[in-house]
């Protein structure tokens, strides 16, 4: 049998305990910077190592330790360091010194807490926060960053770096906002997990119609959040939305790569695990009380579909509903264009036209390929086929992802063939 190779123990462990690595040393440092800096010397120390010395029994422990003293090593030399040694009193000796390694044992939990609420600190662009938060928290790299958000790699490393610049010139600490700023706080963190989501679920732009890896990190943020924050019944909200929607994954391409749209899923192939971690997430929202927020309503939402043997057997009408609560809870464009297409498919297609057609003239949706794609689909369905084809092309004409875009070509020259929808 092959020996273990060093190298790839090393990698391995790394994407496993980077961020909690990170997370620890953020705390002592007060620098996400630096900490990623001193992370990176315990991995380069690893990899100079292990192979002449061999695996420790427990790596991700040996490249905490390490790190961890790298880190008093600094503080030590720095000015700063001895700046707070003044402000907490000048009788501190030497036997204060164990204190601070002591302090580095803090419970791991809070570590990762305080990274996700620095990582998506509000002063930060949405893009920013998001490639941060992939780097600090997913471990991707730099490349894997660019691919994944579709920009080029110097791009991407100019957003971490300006990020974590940001966040020093700021001087945000590495600490749990206060009480009176949670709720904004943590709505950030979970708009930047969710944006994660939903890049990985249904790209933007590019030729591949989803990118898994994302997903799949979105998923693992959500599910450590729900752990460090068990009374927050917004978080078990979009763990549960993320996993019922990633329940969908394997139906949601065909043999060749391309989209199935949600109708027209074997729902066979929808994993059923996911699905049951998703609505029990749910009912840790219900068993929490209180008003449904945006995350536990669109999961509500998720889980009609979920629990749907066949497409027919959806109910539509509660959809419906549940959309006209989330436009009170959380009102905006597209959850009205949402709302349309249920309405559509409960009350019929003329009262969902009607709604879509009051969208028509609001500028956020004037590059939205959905709306287009939404108001051929009802057109199609009334036997209007030319307007229908005109809304798939133009739909075809607005996406920047190439499979998508090969789904309304189809759907206008169905239309052009003067075939109507069931």
């Amino acid at each position: 049998m092959q020996a273990t190779d060093p190298h790839r123990v090393v990698e391995a462990v790394w994407r496993i305990e980077a961020a909690r690595i990170i997370a620890g040393l953020a705390r002592i440092v007060q620098d996400v910077g630096l900490a990623e800096e001193l992370a990176q010397d315990a991995l380069v120390a690893a990899l100079e190592q292990w192979p002449e010395s061999g695996v420790p029994d427990n790596p991700g422990a040996w490249l905490m330790a390490t790190a961890k003293h790298k880190a008093i090593d600094v503080l030590r030399r720095r000015a700063a360091y001895d700046r707070k040694l003044v402000e907490v009193g000048r009788d501190i000796d030497q036997r204060d010194e164990p204190d601070l390694a002591a302090a580095a044992d803090d419970y791991i939990g809070d570590d990762l807490l305080r990274l996700i609420f620095a990582a998506c600190h509000p002063v930060l662009s949405t893009e920013a926060r998001v490639a941060l938060t992939l780097r600090l928290l997913g471990g991707l790299t730099t490349d894997e960053i660019a691919r994944a958000l579709l920009v080029s790699e110097p791009t991407a490393a100019q957003r971490i770096v300006r990020a974590k610049r940001t966040l020093a010139a700021k001087r945000v600490p590495i600490e749990l906002p206060p009480p009176s700023d949670i709720a904004e706080r943590l709505a950030s963190v979970l708009e930047v997990i969710y944006l994660i989501f939903n890049e990985g679920y249904s790209a933007t732009a590019g030729d591949d119609w989803m990118r898994p890896a994302l997903c799949a990190e979105a998923l693992r943020l959500g599910r450590i959040l729900a752990g460090l924050l068990p009374k927050e019944p917004e978080v078990h909200g979009l763990v549960a939305l993320m996993e019922i929607q990633a329940s969908r994954t394997r139906a949601r391409t065909g043999s060749s790569g391309e989209p199935v749209l949600l109708l027209d899923q074997d729902r066979r192939r929808w994993d059923r695990l996911l699905i049951r971690r998703g609505l029990e997430a749910l009912d840790r929202v219900d068993a929490l009380g209180g008003t449904l927020g945006p995350y536990a309503l669109q999961a509500a939402i998720a889980a009609c579909h979920a629990r749907a043997v066949t497409a027919e057997d959806t109910d539509w009408a509660r959809i419906a509903a549940l959309y006209v609560v989330l436009s009170h809870v959380s009102p905006s464009p597209i959850v009205e264009l949402n709302r349309a297409v249920a309405v559509g498919m409960a009350h019929g297609p003329a009262e969902g036209l009607s709604l879509v057609d009051a969208l028509v003239s609001e500028p956020t949706l004037a590059a939205y390929p959905q709306l287009p794609a939404v108001r051929g689909d009802l057109l199609a369905k009334l036997g209007r086929l030319d307007e229908a084809k005109r809304e798939f092309e133009r739909a075809a004409a607005l996406t920047r992802n190439e499979r998508e875009r090969s789904v309304f070509l189809a759907r206008a020259m169905v239309a052009d063939s003067g075939t109507t929808e069931e």
